[in-house]
């Protein structure tokens, strides 16, 4: 096992790795990653991420909505950083957003993002022309104004609302559970990222690594 250390941001981080992992685990380093450490399940998530960028620098692919734009607050770089990992099906992110929408009024959802990259336009968002923001056709939608509630299953996850301690999400492919309950831990392969941002009240963004080659995707092949 290798330790390699470095300083992000005034903070001192450790990531731990395999032997056949050292390239990788330079590439977190070079990204710049905050933490107090890296266990296990998050160093695969930040894992996951790296590789797909890896392929995606030694392959043609289309351009990422997130390339050569001026990301001037936390959210935006977060999500610019999974992207890639998001589009090629290696990882399936999960953002919660709380803020108040064009009428003031407050709403929350949980976003699947994977989901949406592949079905709007990100450049207007990195570019900063528009907020990305809960719909009700998200995976879940809230309006605490109106009390207006929405779930919808998306491409990638089923919303489980039988469960006492709150949502819980099943991914379509490997089945495994993402527990978004603050209390809990996310689950299997799954890890939780509360980010500061100027842009919204709260942001939390919960990644869950599918362990498939970057042409798969966490839905279903037959999808």
């Amino acid at each position: 096992m290798v330790l390699l250390s470095c300083t992000l941001s005034n903070i001192n981080c450790d990531v731990f790795t395999y032997q056949n992992d050292q390239e990788l685990a330079r590439q977190l380093v070079e990204l710049g990653h905050k933490g107090s450490s890296l266990e296990r399940e998050e160093f695969e998530t930040r894992k996951a991420a790296a590789e797909a960028s890896r392929l995606a620098s030694g392959s043609q692919q289309k351009k990422l909505a997130s390339t050569g734009k001026e990301l001037k607050d936390n959210f935006l770089r977060a999500l610019a950083e999974r992207e890639e990992a998001n589009r090629s099906g290696e990882m399936t992110s999960i953002i919660f957003i709380r803020d108040r929408n064009s009428h003031g009024q407050e709403i929350s959802g949980y976003i699947d993002y994977s989901h949406r990259l592949k079905s709007e336009d990100f450049e207007p968002y990195f570019s900063g022309k528009k907020r990305l923001m809960p719909k009700t056709t998200d995976l879940s939608f809230y309006n605490w104004g109106t009390q207006v509630a929405k779930h919808n299953g998306s491409s990638n996850y089923e919303v489980i609302t039988e469960n006492p301690s709150g949502l819980l999400f099943k991914c379509k492919n490997d089945r495994k559970i993402l527990n978004v309950d603050p209390e809990a831990t996310p689950g299997d392969s799954s890890t939780r990222t509360p980010v500061q941002s100027d842009l919204y009240v709260h942001v939390v963004i919960y990644d869950h690594v599918t362990r498939k080659p970057a042409t798969s995707s966490c839905a279903p092949l037959s999808n």
